[in-house]
This record gives C-alpha cells, structure tokens and sequence, in this order.
C-alpha cells in the first residue's frame, strides 16, 4: 500500500509532475504544417497536443488503453437514495465479468481492455449521516488500490465505476467542495421519483452536517462523504499523473471522485479530460467549477466508464489525423 496516512497522500497530492511544453509545442507546429487550415480541426488537434503534454512524446500513440471499473456498496443507501437494491452492484459486477454490460460492447469498439475492481462489496461503507464513510484506513486502501492499478505501460487510462447509491456521495463531494448546498447538486440517480429525490437532498444535507467539522480539507471530505470505488478513483487518477498517462473521466461520479485533487492542487486534473458532460443534475456546474470542457454531450447517466470509453474513439480520430495527414509540402498543395 503505497500511502500510510493522510499525510503521505497529501504530500503526492502536491507532487505533481509537469506536462512536458515541448512534445505539446512539437505537435502544434506539426498541426500547422497538415493540409487543412490552421485550427480547423478544433479540439481534435488540442486533444492530441494533450496527449503528447502528458505522455511526455513529440509523437503520441494509443497502442495500450485501458478502461478500470472501480464497484463499491455504500451504507447510505440503506436511507432509501437510490431506485435499485445494493445487491445490484454484485450483479452488475458479474455482468460486467460475463461481457454483457454496456460497457462490454464500448470497451471492444474503443480497442481499450477492460478491468473492473470490485472493492469489498460485502462490507458497504457507513452511513455517512451517522458516521464517516471509511476511517482512515479503509479510505487509504482504497486509494491505494486505484493507484497500484495504473502501470506505467498504458498510454490512456479511462476510469468508470459501479455502486448502487453512488451519485449520492457524488453528490456529498460536490457540495462539500464548492458549496450551494444539497439541492444544486443532487439529481435522480437511478431514477428515483420527486419522494425519492427530496429524500436524497436531506440525507446529503445530513450527511453535510454531520460533517461540518471535516469540511475544509478535500482528502477528510472523500473519506467521511465517498466510497471505496471513488477513492480508488481518485487513487487511480493520481498514478496516472505520476506515471506520464493522460485519463479520460468518465462522468458525474467518476469526475466527484476525482475533485479533491483538483482542490489540493491547483493543476492537479490538468492530464485529465472530461469525456462527456451526463445528464445527472450537477455534473455540468462540477465540469465547469473544475475548468474542464466536455468533449461530448449525449445525454448519457450509465456510468460505468461508457461516456469515456466512447470518448476514446474520439481521442483516436484525433491522434490519426495527426499521425497520418501529409503535410502540404508532402502532399503537393499550395499553402496561403
């Protein structure tokens, strides 16, 4: 386990490489000399600058991406926050091994491996109304795991997660990191009805309460207000930072659980993209406290890292044209 304590984590937190300026500034220029006009790629051709900023190459390539789906059970469902029972997440877990989930199909179309952690699912977290959802040390596992997962061998990781309940811890983090009370960043999860969704502000309210005292510190946040499946997310996102491998978020969980890094550190999610915005109430307004643009929008809320596994086919697109377009000098066309 690499992190023994709060204090370690904090510190790694604070230690973040840089992305490399001249790999960027190598695929700009190779951008401007590419048969098409200048920019007219969009996001297509900053995506690949990005790609090549955080794999620290001139030259970036994707011959190894790789998809984690982090599953945790949360003891606040028990308060009645979500559409569907906690067992759906061992369910879920062996859909996912048995190749039948969404995210299944996404994966072999992205050409990404798919690897799903389940993290404890016997043991739910505590209700974080009454208690801290992990203590010190089952938070640090968890982190823990999420960071071992990610070797130094990948060239784009994208993070997804599975936990019945879990857009309401989401939506605790959110609300504890920037403010605007339950209301603004709760949304229906699963589905919940209008009683169903009252609930759930109340117990994010309570849960807000509860703990006041851990609210200005975004690593006691994560553990009194998340789960297991998002510090192993926020693990997860913080090797990838220190092993030179950009990410792809997924959605409004995956991007909750991800915040605290952004909070501790000013850059701190500067190697990562959001892949698509979901349509789960909070996820924009979270995007855009955290300064990350989505690059789709198609009124997804699955999870399970699907918006950013699709979203791999677009930073693929991206890397060909770059990679394979000739240059005007190469392909005969006359520059202005």
């Amino acid at each position: 386990m690499p992190f023994k304590s709060l204090e370690e984590l904090r510190a790694a937190c604070h230690d973040l490489p840089a992305g490399d300026d001249d790999a960027a500034a190598a695929v700009a220029a190779r951008q401007n000399t590419l048969t098409k006009p200048q920019g007219s790629l969009g996001r297509l051709e900053a995506t690949a600058a990005w790609l090549a900023r955080w794999q620290g190459r001139a030259m970036p390539k994707l011959d190894r991406t790789k998809i984690f789906v982090f599953a945790g059970n949360h003891g606040v469902t028990a308060k009645g926050v979500s559409a569907f029972p906690a067992e759906v997440t061992v369910q879920m877990v062996a859909n996912f091994s048995h190749g039948g989930a969404a995210i299944n199909q996404l994966a072999r179309v992205a050409g990404a491996e798919l690897e799903v952690i389940a993290l404890d699912l016997d043991h739910p977290t505590g209700d974080f109304t009454e208690t801290a959802a992990m203590d010190e040390a089952a938070f640090l596992a968890a982190v823990s795991t999420g960071y071992d997962a990610v070797g130094e061998d990948i060239d784009l990781v994208c993070f997804g997660e599975m936990g019945i309940g879990n857009t309401t811890p989401a939506a605790a983090i959110s609300a504890a990191l920037f403010g605007g009370g339950a209301e603004k960043w709760t949304g229906r999860g699963t589905g919940v009805d209008d009683q169903g969704l009252r609930r759930k502000v109340e117990v994010i309210e309570a849960g807000l309460a509860r703990h006041a005292a851990a609210l200005s510190d975004p690593l006691a946040i994560a553990a009194c207000l998340g789960g297991r499946e998002l510090a192993a997310i926020l693990g997860g996102v913080l090797a990838a930072r220190h092993r030179n491998v950009p990410v792809l978020l997924d959605g409004f969980v995956c991007t909750a659980a991800a915040a605290p890094l952004g909070r501790l550190h000013p850059q701190g999610l500067a190697h990562t993209i959001a892949a698509h915005v979901s349509a789960e109430a909070g996820h924009r307004s979270l995007l855009e406290a955290l300064g990350l643009p989505p690059l789709l929008d198609l009124g997804m809320r699955l999870g399970e890292g699907s918006g950013a596994a699709v979203a791999v086919n677009i930073v693929r697109a991206a890397l060909e044209c770059h990679a394979r377009m000739a240059s005007f000098a190469e392909a005969g066309v006359s520059d202005k």
